[in-house]
């Protein structure tokens, strides 16, 4: 007898439309769709298209209405500022409605698209959940991107208006953001109207008359609207990825199968239930905050956690522990690498002894790949189930997680477990066919793609269509490497440009890291291609080490190089690890390893705009020169 999770899964692909409608029955429309699924217009097919409904309704004014209006929605918790701050579903609910007033004072509307340049504050919710009110698309850009990677955003939405705080504040420095907003208007092709400017104490902006508007000040003059009836198919926001042309891409998000997918995971993935706190330790810049920091939690209604700080230095490797005693989090979604911070300066897990954890039951790992090693640490200190799952930018929610809200599974580490329900995960090799089970290859999806999956790029549908479904036809393209076992476990080992060639055998670095993350010094590490003229290409490895680890630094790199030709073979010419101080990193805290390989093969490279601290290429360069490999030089 099939068990709950494959029952589910075979329903959500046998009868995928029928699947979809009960999801949907949950949420609020003003029109019930009665078009489930059509696949004339996009490959990834469209959910709900004769549907009318709302996102912010149903993230907010729903559940005032059901009673839950004082529930806490959102918990705002700054170390950086030393704040806590709770807002029930009807404070929530009446700020946005205001807001959504100031947008609408100036001339914004159904289909205007806004930018929302902005750090971790309630604001930034806020003035996201106010253009889902009324229509408005928003684009939401990291806080601190460079002028320049701001306002190519700026030409390619066509924005009408830009929404913005003063500044936001890392560990011992504030980051000036007008300075950094006015130099992109100047920059921009296209101008937009307005700008709305939140002044933060820390550092008030300089305002620019005619222009730009104080946000209180707009606010205190404001009137409350309600929500605007919008179709399923209209978008409800356009997330820029970095694109490998250097021109962005502009992921689009519908409003009806968007919401309908959210509000499906909250219960049935990450297992919590409406009242509950749900805490996504990341950012709003990122998918994973727009996902599950602000509509996921609120359309399910859970609290949220909007956390302004880092998981280490504020003020120390402790913080989690804090927040999730303190809010009585049930469950946490973060980065592997904010654990192996964590666990690099208190590998003892010292600072968790004495807190109250008892509200919480399960750990979510996602955004780059879960070493086993780092996993099985979480697993060890915490006593609780710690999930690896797997998704993109463009799934907008997990394509393969142990859906503990479905059945809990057994876990294997290095794996992500099982697709998700909704998502026809296959193998495949560069032909198009499918691979045994174990073999590596392109890791695709069956289309039509369910709900909430991206239905096209801003302005760039021929680009989306190149991108993403020509090379596998009747697939959409991951762009990651992996294999599915016997059992229908997926192993994601890298991005396809991660699999490196080395004298004809195709082999992951991913794997390779597995081995070098084992080393009981080794708190996080990378691996890279490097070009070489007898071997194509030969991997070469990056260690940090745990704090308090004194051993000469020689030693270390011997024995990793010795690990990884004991478990992988001497197939993989690994003879290289370098130990270093840190690693670069997105401020989503991925590891920039294509820039790593740009300066080591003397390349010409650029500065990504995503980089949490651009001083560290510098390190890096000395470290790959020590090593004999570096040299390309950073374009202007």
């Amino acid at each position: 007898m099939a068990g709950a999770y494959e029952t589910a899964f075979r329903r959500s692909l046998d009868e995928r439309e029928a699947f979809w409608a009960d999801a949907a029955a949950a949420l609020h429309w003003y029109k019930t769709p009665m078009q489930i699924l059509e696949t004339d217009s996009t490959p990834a097919g469209r959910w709900f298209a004769d549907g009318v409904t709302n996102t912010c309704f149903n993230a907010l004014d729903r559940h005032v209405e059901a009673g839950r209006g004082e529930q806490a929605a959102m918990i705002y918790d700054s170390p950086v500022t030393n704040t806590i701050r709770s807002f029930t579903y009807r404070e929530l609910r009446d700020t946005v409605a205001v807001f959504a007033g100031v947008l609408r004072s100036q001339g914004i509307g159904k289909g205007d698209r806004v930018i929302i340049y902005m750090p971790m504050i309630p604001e930034t919710a806020v003035a996201m959940l106010a253009c889902a009110r009324i229509g408005a698309v928003h684009s939401v850009v990291f806080g601190g991107f460079a002028s320049n990677e701001l306002a190519v955003r700026i030409d390619d939405s066509g924005c009408k208006a830009v929404v913005a705080a003063s500044c936001g504040i890392e560990p011992g420095r504030v980051v000036a953001y007008k300075p950094l907003l006015d130099g992109a208007i100047e920059l921009a092709g296209h101008k937009p109207d307005v700008c709305i400017v939140f002044q933060r104490p820390e550092c008030e902006a300089t305002m620019i008359k005619g222009r730009d508007i104080d946000w209180r000040e707009a606010m205190a003059g404001a009137e409350p609207v309600d929500c605007t009836p919008v179709s399923a198919l209209d978008p409800l926001y356009i997330l820029y990825t970095s694109g490998t042309t250097g021109q962005p891409k502009g992921v689009v998000r519908d409003n009806g199968g968007h919401m309908v997918a959210l509000h499906w995971t909250m219960k049935n993935v990450y297992g919590v239930e409406p009242g509950e706190v749900f805490w996504a330790a990341s950012d709003v810049g990122w998918v994973v905050g727009h996902s599950y920091i602000v509509y996921a939690p609120l359309l399910a209604g859970n609290t949220a956690i909007l956390f302004e700080g880092k998981p280490v230095g504020t003020p120390d490797a402790g913080v989690y522990w804090r927040i999730i005693e303190q809010h009585k989090v049930a469950a946490l979604f973060t980065a592997p690498t904010a654990f192996r911070a964590i666990r690099r300066d208190d590998p003892d897990a010292n600072l968790l002894k004495g807190r109250d954890l008892s509200h919480f039951r399960t750990l979510f790992l996602a955004g780059e790949r879960s070493d086993p090693d780092t996993l099985k640490w979480a697993e060890d200190v915490l006593s609780r189930p710690v999930i690896d799952h797997w998704w993109q930018t463009e799934t907008g929610w997990p394509m393969c997680a142990n859906c503990v809200g479905i059945e809990l599974l057994p876990v294997k580490h290095g794996s992500p477990t099982r697709p998700v329900p909704g998502w026809d995960l296959r193998v495949v090799d560069d032909n198009n066919n499918e691979v045994p089970a174990g073999t590596i290859g392109a890791l695709v999806v069956g289309t039509p793609l369910p709900p909430g999956a991206f239905p096209t790029l801003w302005n760039a549908h021929e680009r989306y269509l190149d991108t993403y479904f020509t090379e596998f036809p009747g697939y959409y393209k991951t762009a990651d490497a992996g294999y599915i076992d016997e059992d229908g476990y997926a192993y994601i080992m890298a991005r396809t440009d991660d699999i490196i060639n080395v004298a004809g055998h195709r082999l992951s670095t991913g794997a390779m890291e597995e081995v070098l993350a084992a080393h009981v010094d080794v708190a996080e590490c990378a691996v890279i291609g490097v070009a070489d003229q007898l071997k194509g290409q030969i991997p070469v490895g990056f260690l940090v080490l745990k704090a308090g680890v004194n051993r000469p630094h020689p030693e270390i790199e011997s024995e990793v190089v010795a690990l990884v030709r004991q478990r992988i073979g001497p197939v993989a010419a690994f003879k290289t690890a370098v130990v270093v101080e840190r690693l670069p990193k997105t401020r989503s805290g991925k590891i920039l390893r294509g820039t790593m390989q740009k300066v080591a093969d003397r390349e010409t490279w650029k500065m990504p705009a995503t980089i949490d601290d651009p001083e560290i290429m510098a390190e890096i360069e000395a470290a790959l020169k020590q090593a004999g490999y570096a040299g390309g030089a950073a374009a202007p």
